[in-house]
């Protein structure tokens, strides 16, 4: 009996874990795997490109998990620097082309996985594409950038978007001893935050000597004789800059499933069943940052590229085609991030998500400390949580801090994945000790004002 072919397109966090699941479950005999990816890395950490190019992680293969050798060890073909560029869903084939030879080919498959990750949103403006303007979503990208960082004769760095991308390369810049403009469209740094929050982004990045400029609409990029970035422009300004790197986001690279009208939700991404399969398809399955997932929240499927849930992906994918059993049945939208010392965490809706599905809520904001506060080394922290209004129901919170605040936001991932209400989380038993925490967490504090704000609402 022949083997079943499982075809895997993308080689990084969704699609190789998928085929490594696979592979554990079942033997060459029983399943063939082949992989394509069009770049020169697979199995990598994305998210540890800003640190690779701000020096905190020494070399650029420590970001890589599993090389391409280590995977065909594995018996998983696994083809290089090369792309897929059609899918025949009838045939049940992709179309291949060897990026390197320009040689093209048709593979047949039984299994197909979608693993096609994201792509950087690079805006249709004059000069994007000169020289020394940057995105980092590949290792590729992050070379580029250092090379370009090692090559310019100025100083003068400009982030453009202030997300978690953002503001992570804007410190990356600083430790390499660039002067730093970020240039962010929006009311505040951090647009996953709430403004409020966001101001204290805002503040603690101008303490660090990143100058912050919100409201800025980026027209283009001028050029210098040599054709190099020399400005970047706004409806308002001209900032100089010797290098560019674009923080403005990505969204799902899901032209090849686009073409052949595979189901595509509001935000672009596939949309799969709980167990990842494209919906409509028996034989196709779709993980990672080219997916859209249900939020446990709001009830709504949300795009959120996040290497924590490609892994996940992969995982239940696998087990799937591998003949075991797997479900994926939601995010909460928890995300943590740092700007020099400064963490920053959210997890759930914030304000503008929760008027977006129609909730009624209320908030409440505290001021604490990570540790007690008699305790050397203890820092202020920002905690926001946001509750429904009649039920208490926890529907989000923010964490704005130092030393630690940010892994604090898991108890309320927690809680959030439970359906906790605020008043519950009060009694919730978290570990104590001075080093470590008030008497009162300040999650708990925050809960315990928010049980208060609800009562004030005659709610509770």
């Amino acid at each position: 009996m022949a083997a079943e072919r499982l075809v895997v397109i993308g080689g990084d966090a969704a699609g190789m874990s998928a085929a490594s699941q696979a592979r554990r479950l079942k033997s060459p005999d029983e399943l063939s795997i082949t992989a394509f990816e069009r770049g020169h890395f697979t199995s990598y950490s994305a998210c540890g490109i800003p640190y690779w190019v701000g020096g905190d992680v020494a070399e650029r293969d420590d970001l890589i998990a599993r090389t391409p050798e280590e995977h065909r060890a594995r018996a998983i073909d696994l083809r290089m620097r090369t792309e897929v560029t059609e899918i025949d869903v009838a045939g049940q084939r992709v179309r291949s082309l060897d990026r390197d030879s320009g040689e093209t080919s048709w593979t047949g498959f039984d299994k197909l996985v979608i693993a096609t990750g994201a792509r950087p949103v690079r805006p249709a403006l004059p000069g994007m594409d000169a020289a020394g303007v940057h995105g980092v979503q590949t290792l590729d990208d992050g070379q580029a950038l250092l090379d370009s960082l090692d090559r310019a004769t100025g100083r003068r760095a400009v982030v453009v978007g202030a997300g978690y991308i953002g503001v992570e390369v804007a410190e990356a810049m600083l430790k390499r001893g660039f002067e730093v403009t970020v240039l962010n469209r929006g009311e505040q740094p951090m647009a996953t935050l709430d403004p409020d929050m966001g101001r204290l982004v805002h503040d603690a990045m101008d303490g660090l000597g990143i100058t912050t400029v919100n409201r800025a609409a980026v027209t283009g990029i001028r050029t210098g004789p040599d054709g190099r970035v020399a400005a970047v422009e706004t409806s308002d300004a001209s900032y100089p800059a010797d290098v560019v790197v674009l923080g403005i986001g990505v969204e799902p690279e899901t032209t090849l499933a686009r073409a052949v009208g595979l189901p595509l939700g509001p935000h672009g991404g596939l949309l799969t069943d709980l167990s990842m399969r494209v919906v409509g398809h028996d034989n196709i399955w779709a993980g990672g940052d080219c997916v859209e997932v249900l939020d446990l929240v709001a009830g709504r499927t949300r795009h959120i590229a996040l290497g924590t849930h490609a892994n996940k992906h992969g995982q239940i994918i696998g087990a799937n085609v591998g003949g075991g059993y797997g479900t994926f049945p939601g995010v909460v939208g928890t995300a943590v991030s740092k700007v020099c010392d400064l963490e920053i965490a959210r997890t759930g809706l914030r304000e503008k998500d929760a008027r977006a599905v129609g909730l009624r809520f209320v908030t409440a904001t505290i001021e604490s400390t990570g540790r007690a506060g008699y305790y050397p080394g203890a820092q202020p922290m920002t905690v926001k949580m946001l509750a429904e209004y009649r039920t208490g129901r926890l529907l989000g919170v923010q964490i704005v801090g130092r030393d630690g605040a940010a892994k604090r936001v898991d108890v309320a991932a927690v809680a959030l994945t439970a359906g906790m209400t605020v008043e519950q989380m009060t009694s919730l038993d978290l570990g104590y000790a001075p080093p470590f925490s008030p008497v009162w967490d300040p999650v708990l504090v925050a809960a315990r004002k928010t049980v208060t704000a609800l009562r004030k609402a005659g709610t509770a």
